[in-house]
């Protein structure tokens, strides 16, 4: 290893609920694949982490209809969590990217609350290192309540996680409410160990020819630079409201929008939208980041956490 790749690594080196990581840079879920497919564009082991697709207990085929569309700035999507189930997830798709030397966060869905307790329990092995709770999902028992829309729900969902794993829990809050801050603090308070945010906004589209949304699920999640600012605003908040660590995500598609997110109060951060334009892009921002703390003769990013000037 070189002295200038050694001096990189040192600035950027940090920890998240104990988990340790090269970098503060994560890739988001579903942004990713499982990491395996961005190998020959991207060194796995300078990340801090991958969140890889999400994955749910039974095999899901998905929304049916076009499931994503570009926007001004951003893209929306439908997927609808198409995946091969834990049990595939577990017998064939983790022994192989385990190969790599990275910390594997394994992003989990469920309809019910006992699910996400199935699901971290099945998952609690050690090449996993953490979980990250999909809370955006509908609960089937409750008439259609979104966990992450409900401080209770989704604080019931942590317990129940946290009940059957002894990975950190990670717990990744929708933007779609009134009181982000509420939100955080009811996870918190039930035990989550990291807080991740934020997950897409609810959009639309209308093709004005056809007369008929564009998506086949007529809404969808929209991501890229155009959340960014809200992104952030939230971060800043919930960093100021909470003590466990923020992983800030939204909008990020270069280093100085890391750095934004840093200053916020975010701990680490997790580029999505912008893995499907550049596949290098998170070498990119860990490239600027470390310059950026040469420059201003820092010797760790955990020192501009939180450092924005108010």
């Amino acid at each position: 290893m070189s002295k200038d790749i050694d001096m990189q690594d040192k600035r950027l080196h940090t920890s998240i609920a104990g988990i340790y990581m090269n970098t503060p840079v994560l890739t988001a879920s579903g942004t990713f694949g499982f990491g395996e497919e961005f190998a020959d564009f991207v060194d796995l082991s300078r990340l801090g982490g991958v969140m890889v697709k999400g994955t749910t207990l039974k095999p899901r085929r998905g929304n049916d209809g076009v499931r994503i569309t570009e926007t001004p700035k951003g893209m929306l999507n439908c997927i609808g969590l198409e995946n091969p189930g834990v049990e595939i997830f577990l017998q064939e798709t983790l022994p192989r990217i385990a190969k790599y030397d990275m910390n594997v966060i394994v992003n989990i869905s469920g309809s019910t609350v006992e699910e996400y307790g199935i699901l971290a329990e099945m998952l609690d092995v050690p090449e996993v290192a953490a979980i990250e709770l999909n809370v955006s999902c509908p609960n089937v028992k409750e008439g259609g309540i979104v966990f992450g829309t409900d401080p209770k729900a989704a604080a019931a969902v942590v317990r129940e996680a946290k009940a059957h794993t002894q990975k950190p829990v990670i717990l990744k809050l929708s933007p779609n409410v009134t009181d982000i801050v509420t939100m955080a603090k009811a996870v918190e308070a039930a035990g989550a160990d990291v807080i991740s945010l934020i997950n897409t906004l609810l959009g639309m589209e209308i093709n004005i020819h056809s007369r008929k949304p564009t998506l086949g699920n007529i809404t969808g999640g929209l991501s890229g630079p155009c959340i960014k600012p809200v992104a952030l605003r939230m971060v800043y908040q919930v960093a100021k409201a909470v003590q466990v660590p923020i992983i800030g995500m939204g909008g990020i598609s270069t280093w100085e929008d890391a750095a934004e997110f840093l200053l916020a109060g975010a701990s680490a951060v997790a580029v999505g939208t912008a893995n499907f334009n550049d596949p290098a892009v998170t070498m990119k921002i860990c490239d600027g980041l470390n310059d950026y703390l040469a420059r201003q003769r820092i010797e760790s990013v955990q020192e501009i956490v939180g450092a924005v000037e108010i």
